[in-house]
């Protein structure tokens, strides 16, 4: 009874601690700040922003490294990579892009010893706080972010100027004694440079240097019990065009590749439209591409009324209907919603685009059915981690022939999906990766006990299908949806105005060519 009461009181203890933690180079690994002003010029400016940044780095390297002068190349770079630039434009690349690397580069120790404490928490950061403040109260559980702020003007434009970053470590630790009153004291501290341990660290009661191991100095922590950490939240829902973290040499090799990778992406998508899908997977190796298949695809179906297969996939790029009818060589419509006219005129297989209205979409899906195989994505919008979004229940009401299909990818320089961007260039960039992979994998055909048919509802239907697709991926169900992933990456719901189909379905050669000049005229 007294251990118990002891291990009660040692863990109420540890709840009720507050902690200030230094971000860059203690609870994220990397020191650099570099990276992130890079991510902001690239996404929130554009290519020439960026280059002009990369082209700054050897005098910010200087300014830091050889004359100790790194608060003046904090400023200069985040004048380059945020002057002019819209604020609402900063603000959404702080939150749907920086999380994601941020998140990647935490230090295991560090969290474990920051996430243990149940009080009040500080993050103390070099960069703006519009770039951090995001990520530290959505996965650190961070309730106070001190750093510097940028400057706008009267038009919500980024002046490039910061303001509350001088005063060196003097300033710094004033600003943390000002968030404790009455004369308390943070319990822990966490800090890795020289800068941090001069500034707040001796406010701490409890100083944390690497490896951040720490010990309560407790009986029950002396007995061997290790207290733990609440499980980092991950990031589920990113932006942003760049796969790799942009630092200075990987930076070169982008700005490097795209010249020949937009040559390349060229070159690629003339073949896909030029040759016969069916012979596609053979020569995409030539092509610096591959396509892995597992598992064995469903034969077609024979003629008839509703004789279609339904393919039910996971989707991870535009590109899954496309990667899945190459594989299958015949025949599959793409169900798609707000896809650009870019991507449908290019589209080597028929598209039927979604209205929203369940009447309206499931008449259109079974007409569809009707003349041959369908492929459905139920989850509405792409993912980039590794879970998937909660399905759809429509597919299941269509068919009993139900074949679902795991489809993933692997790039390495650029990211062919976006939510905030040009959707027309999601194919574009993924043929511009030096390496594209897709890997398709078959599964059984859904038994009829698991379908409508058998009296199950379309709701256990949609869930089963999406278990055993993350089981075979190795992902994890989630019951987010497309309104989620808009509502966290671009502040909307995700939702466009779809017109009314026509009333007469007229031949496919003037819907082609409709298309191309609405495009042209757009």
């Amino acid at each position: 009874m007294v251990t118990m009461s002891a291990e009660a009181e040692a863990k109420s203890r540890r709840e009720r601690r507050s902690v200030v933690a230094e971000l860059e180079g203690a609870l994220l690994r990397d020191a650099a700040t570099f990276p992130y002003f890079m991510l902001v010029a690239f996404e929130a400016s554009g290519l020439p922003r960026f280059a002009a940044l990369l082209a700054l780095w050897p005098l910010l390297w200087a300014l830091e490294r050889a004359l100790g002068r790194g608060d003046l190349a904090l400023r200069a770079a985040a004048f380059v990579a945020t002057a002019g630039v819209p604020r609402a434009e900063v603000e959404a690349v702080a939150r749907a892009v920086l999380p994601k690397f941020m998140a990647d580069d935490v230090d295991p120790a560090a969290w474990a010893a920051f996430g243990s404490c149940g009080g009040r928490r500080v993050v103390v950061t070099r960069m703006p706080r519009v770039m951090v403040e995001r990520f530290a109260r959505e996965h650190l559980g961070a309730h106070e972010v001190v750093g510097c702020d940028l400057e706008y003007s009267r038009l919500r434009r980024s002046t490039g100027f910061v303001r509350g970053g001088g005063g060196g470590e003097r300033a710094v630790a004033e600003r943390v004694r000002a968030l404790f009153a009455d004369g308390d004291r943070p319990d822990v501290g966490i800090a890795r440079s020289e800068s941090a341990t001069r500034s707040f660290l001796p406010f701490c009661k409890k100083q944390l240097r690497p490896p951040f191991c720490e010990d309560d100095g407790d009986d029950v922590a002396a007995a061997g019990e290790q207290h733990k950490c609440p499980p980092f939240r991950p990031v589920i829902f990113h932006d942003g065009r760049l796969v790799c973290r942009p630092t200075p040499l990987m930076s070169l090799v982008i700005l490097l590749w795209l010249p020949l990778g937009a040559l390349v992406a060229f070159v690629r998508i003339a073949v896909g439209i030029s040759v016969p899908i069916q012979i596609i997977p053979r020569i995409a190796p030539y092509f610096g591409g591959a396509v892995v298949v597992h598992g064995a695809p469903p034969p077609a179906a024979a003629s008839g009324p509703a004789s279609g297969v339904l393919f039910v996939c996971t989707h991870r790029t535009l590109m899954d209907p496309v990667v899945l009818a190459t594989v299958l060589g015949r025949r599959v419509a793409a169900v798609t919603y707000s896809i650009s006219r870019l991507s449908e005129v290019l589209s080597p297989i028929p598209t039927v685009r979604l209205t929203r209205d369940r009447g309206v979409d499931a008449a259109q899906m079974r007409a569809e059915l009707s003349r041959g195989d369908v492929a459905v994505c139920p989850e509405g919008t792409t993912c980039r981690e590794p879970f998937l979004l909660r399905f759809s229940a429509l597919f299941a009401e269509l068919s009993d022939r139900i074949v679902p299909v795991a489809m993933n990818y692997r790039v390495g320089l650029f990211h062919p999906t976006t939510a905030r961007g040009w959707k027309a260039m999601d194919p574009i960039f993924f043929f511009m990766n030096p390496r594209p992979v897709y890997e398709v994998t078959f599964l059984n055909q859904l038994p009829a006990e698991e379908t409508c048919a058998a009296g199950k509802s379309a709701v256990d239907v949609a869930n089963y299908v999406q278990r055993i697709l993350a089981a075979k991926l190795g992902f994890e169900c989630t019951t987010f949806t497309r309104k989620d992933k808009y509502r966290v990456l671009a502040g909307n719901d995700g939702i466009v105005n779809v017109k009314p189909p026509p009333a007469a379905d007229p031949a496919p050669w003037q819907r082609r060519l409709k298309e191309v000049l609405g495009f042209l005229l757009h």
